[in-house]
């Protein structure tokens, strides 16, 4: 029985189909049990302010993968809350249940804290489950796409108008939600090749994605070559002020967004590698690119 936080997200259904896929069993903590059900899932309304809910979620779990987190909002202080004290709260109930393994889904972002307050609050609550004393491992996904996804969607709306303005000139690692899954189910045996580690996966490309080149792929991917221009700090900033004035809380071009996706580097760290023994991704990116249009044109999304 798998302990599984952020079971509705982007990431927390492809790791609930995975789940699926392996014959496992999992509770999945949701703040809207949704409708129908998944073989194998138990659902657990509630969030992770809910002390009671944790409790019931981590009951005679073996492991938890902790997913859920806040990776956008217009309040940067709702970052601690539901980054920092939301996974002090989750470690704090499955020690009280004996629930030793804790696989904890971060970001790159936690490597720069000082560009965003979102990195800033991953950073933070890295410390929190480094400091906890259970047996855990810290993933730090790069970009992350495939279906389902609201945020890089806008990518594939874009390059399928013709234009797909990107960040200044930078690189980037990516890595299919597929893959990153079976990562997370893999790390939950534990074991001293993994525990105590902090990962950075990727695609298996060499040195990351130049934003031109991905952005191009995106393009291919949905039969376009799109005109891909650069846009400046600056115009950012502008973009940010009209899209938070128009969406509000729905805004995906927050300030905090802005910060970090100026940074050139989001590049995963080679010496941050998963263990091949222990997990390599399968979904080449140009190929999962192609299928994630296919979804969403299957879907009506485009």
């Amino acid at each position: 029985m798998l302990a599984l936080t952020g079971g509705t997200g982007f990431v927390g259904q492809a790791t609930l189909d995975a789940v699926a896929r392996t014959g496992l069993t999992a509770r999945a903590l949701a703040r809207k049990v949704p409708d129908g059900a998944r073989p194998g899932i138990e659902w657990v309304g509630g969030s992770l302010s809910d002390r009671d809910a944790l409790a019931r979620l981590v009951d005679g779990a073996e492991a938890v993968i902790h997913i859920a987190g806040l990776t956008s909002t217009l309040v940067p202080t709702e970052f601690e809350a539901a980054n920092v004290a939301g996974t002090l709260a989750l470690i704090e109930a499955a020690k009280a249940a004996g629930v030793r393994r804790f696989v904890f889904v971060s970001s790159l972002a936690a490597r720069r804290p000082d560009l965003s307050a979102y990195g800033a609050s991953k950073a933070r609550a890295e410390k929190v489950v480094a400091a906890s004393g259970l047996d855990w491992t810290t993933v730090r996904p790069p970009a992350v796409y495939g279906p389902r996804d609201r945020d890089m969607f806008e990518l594939f709306r874009a390059a399928r108008r013709g234009v797909l303005p990107m960040p200044p000139a930078g690189r980037a690692s990516m890595i299919h939600v597929t893959d990153l899954a079976e990562l997370l189910l893999a790390l939950v045996s534990g074991g001293e090749r993994v525990s105590g580690a902090v990962f950075e996966p990727d695609d298996g490309q060499r040195n990351g994605w130049s934003h031109r080149d991905l952005a191009l792929a995106i393009g291919a991917a949905v039969g376009r070559r799109p005109w891909v221009p650069h846009l400046p700090r600056g115009v950012l900033d502008w973009a940010s002020r009209i899209d938070c004035a128009i969406r509000r809380g729905n805004a995906r071009l927050t300030p905090d967004r802005v910060g970090y996706m100026c940074h050139p580097d989001w590049v995963a760290d080679p010496d941050r590698a998963v263990p091949a023994s222990v997990w390599q991704p399968r979904l080449p990116t140009r190929e999962g690119l192609a299928a994630t249009a296919q979804w969403y044109r299957d879907n009506g999304w485009l």
